[in-house]
């Protein structure tokens, strides 16, 4: 590939990588943080505490883009608000 095609291809990429970054925040930092107040975990910090981090049992979360861009005027939600995997 020439440098003209992949510098449009990183530029891609990084807002690809960022905008999966705020999908994967959920509700953002303040509803982690309310979570947090009531002694719970977010749905995934208790997936990461039952898979073993880098065992054979990995975990492959599907879904992650569903509902992207859509229910903006309520607020939005980043993975339809459910967290599903294999």
């Amino acid at each position: 590939m020439s440098k003209a095609t992949i510098n449009p291809l990183r530029a891609l990429n990084e807002e690809f990588q960022q905008a999966e970054r705020l999908i994967r925040a959920g509700g953002g930092q303040k509803a982690i943080d309310r979570q947090h107040e009531k002694n719970r975990l977010t749905a995934r910090e208790r997936i990461n505490k039952l898979v073993d981090a880098g065992g054979a049992a990995a975990f492959t979360e599907l879904g992650l883009w569903s509902a992207y861009n859509m229910y903006a005027d309520h607020g939005g939600a980043p993975a339809a608000g459910v967290v599903t995997g294999v």
